[in-house]
């Protein structure tokens, strides 16, 4: 499938792992940019900056394509993290979380040429992502899992809008995990996809097998926004630990004690332990379309075939 992303990032499907809080590691990005897709390493999910060299290294020794470095704002400072990616000649970064104008700066003024993508969630974020020099925007939309925006727009709003606001490409994300949600968003004016829940019900993906499974089993009604209170709304899997953080932010509870529930090691220990009754993990609402756990190859080959079967049979309806 061609279209301007697969030029711009010299990737052969257009669709981009998410930057997926302790889980995008080498191992799922090497194996994303092997099935043609665009695999991410996440900078705040590593110690410090030498570990993201080290990780970056290692997904060079698993990989010649091309791949990303995500840089998650708002949970550590990003600024060496930075450095170390153009140092090592990474080609290609994404902004997600917050304001990415320090960081497109840093990287304009270090001479290195580096494509920047920034996440967004509304038009106005677009074309200021543009102004700063985005070389593409992933517009997030309601349904997606993790930290959303605040204005609780879905998909199939938010991805033409913003395609109609900017010039460079758009690429869709929230509620995206086959292959008809590929040619929707193809539909509607996106370049290609970004999917983050889908990936984590991947064989490749380091998740504990109690969350895959859980993905697994679950429905599209089972998620829960978390952390509105504290300005960051992010969707999570529905369980009996999410419904106590949202329970704790309607009875106002102190800041310290909010911050404590959704720390990155309470994070962790449900993702990475299976601690599903003593942690919460991120799920959109996709978790309804999600039957299996592939290769990653299987699942970007399915999605492409899927969505290619999907348009020529709406063609054939004209």
């Amino acid at each position: 499938m061609h279209t301007r992303l697969t030029e711009l990032l010299g990737i052969e499907k257009p669709i981009i792992q998410g930057g997926l809080a302790y889980l995008a590691f080498a191992g799922l990005a090497a194996a994303v940019c092997e099935a043609g897709g665009l695999g991410q390493i996440t900078a705040a999910a590593l110690p410090d900056a030498e570990a993201l060299r080290r990780e970056i290294r290692l997904l060079r020794s698993l990989t010649s394509r091309p791949f990303a470095v995500n840089f998650a704002i708002g949970h550590r400072p990003l600024e060496s993290y930075l450095d170390i990616t153009l140092e090592e000649g990474v080609e290609i970064v994404s902004v997600t979380g917050g304001n990415p104008e320090p960081l497109f700066k840093r990287a304009d003024v270090s001479g290195v040429k580096v494509r920047k993508l920034a996440l967004v969630a509304g038009t106005r974020q677009a074309q200021k992502a543009e102004s700063l020099g985005a070389d593409a925007v992933i517009a997030v939309g309601f349904e997606g899992g993790g930290h959303l925006g605040r204005d609780d727009i879905g998909s199939m709003a938010l991805i033409p809008r913003v395609a109609d606001s900017v010039r460079i490409p758009v690429v869709a994300s929230g509620g995206i995990g086959d292959g008809r949600g590929l040619a929707a968003a193809l539909c509607l004016g996106a370049e290609g996809i970004e999917m983050g829940t889908r990936f984590v019900a991947t064989q490749e993906c380091i998740a504990h097998v109690a969350y895959k499974q859980a993905l697994v089993s679950g429905k599209e009604t089972d998620t829960i926004l978390i952390e509105r209170s504290l300005g960051r709304p992010g969707r999570a899997l529905r369980n009996a630990f999410a419904d106590g953080i949202v329970r704790a932010e309607s009875e106002g509870r102190p800041i310290e004690e909010l911050l404590a529930l959704v720390s990155g090691k309470v994070n962790r220990m449900a993702a990475l332990d299976g601690d599903l009754e003593h942690g919460f993990v991120w799920a959109g609402q996709v978790m309804g379309l999600i039957g299996d756990i592939p290769t990653v190859r299987e699942l970007l080959d399915r999605l492409v075939t899927e969505a290619q079967q999907v348009l020529q049979a709406a063609s054939s309806k004209l």
